[in-house]
């Protein structure tokens, strides 16, 4: 059965889309439109999940929410590709990232964009939360200092996982060449066939 993704436009379900041209899993995909005025999903999203969020899929009536699981779960369904390395210390790391890049990277840059939506009055808590962010970009850049990928050599689901927050550091926490090697990471990223092709399925994303 072919996999179906609930798609939103500028969203992390893009690295979903990434995630199965990397598998070659077959999948389709249905798009949505964010309301231009606030931004958010569409009501329609909760006909397919309650919360209604993106990413979504529907695999032949199994309805997986949440980026990780969503990652977990395809990574089983093609037999453990791109997941777990057998070195322990690459497993941990890749165990790590794979939930950092949400429980830890995302809060900061949420806070990020809400703070900036609201102009002047959100500017006292820009310095704070960049400060934070800081934080986080320059461990990040040390650990792509010690190996190409964030859970070893080998390119795996925790990088994929961790492409958003990144691209999302890069258009508006202040990623730049200041950190050489986050930033040759998400070039290298960026041109992997997969990536591109992932692109074309999920139209214009922001972020790429």
């Amino acid at each position: 059965m072919t996999i179906i993704v609930h798609h939103l436009e500028n969203s992390r379900s893009q690295r979903i889309l990434w995630l199965l041209e990397e598998l070659s899993l077959p999948y389709s995909v249905v798009r949505y439109q964010r309301n231009p005025k606030t931004m958010l999903a569409p009501p329609e999203l909760k006909a397919v999940h309650p919360l209604g969020k993106s990413p979504v899929i529907d695999d032949d009536g199994q309805i997986v929410a949440e980026t990780g699981a969503i990652v977990e779960y395809l990574v089983g369904k093609a037999g453990s590709r791109l997941g777990t390395p057998g070195d322990p210390g690459d497993a941990l790391r890749y165990r790590h990232f794979l939930h950092y890049a949400e429980g830890s990277m995302m809060p900061p840059l949420l806070a990020m964009l809400v703070v900036r939506k609201l102009g002047l009055l959100g500017r006292p808590a820009r310095k704070p939360i960049q400060g934070m962010l800081d934080t986080h970009l320059d461990w990040l850049e040390s650990e792509l200092a010690a190996r190409p990928h964030f859970a070893g050599q080998d390119f795996t689901a925790a990088d994929i996982m961790m492409s958003f927050p990144l691209e999302a550091s890069r258009a508006r926490a202040g990623l730049d060449a200041s950190r050489p090697h986050l930033i040759a990471w998400l070039d290298r990223m960026h041109t992997r066939p997969a990536y591109q092709a992932a692109l074309v399925q999920g139209g214009p994303y922001a972020y790429a």
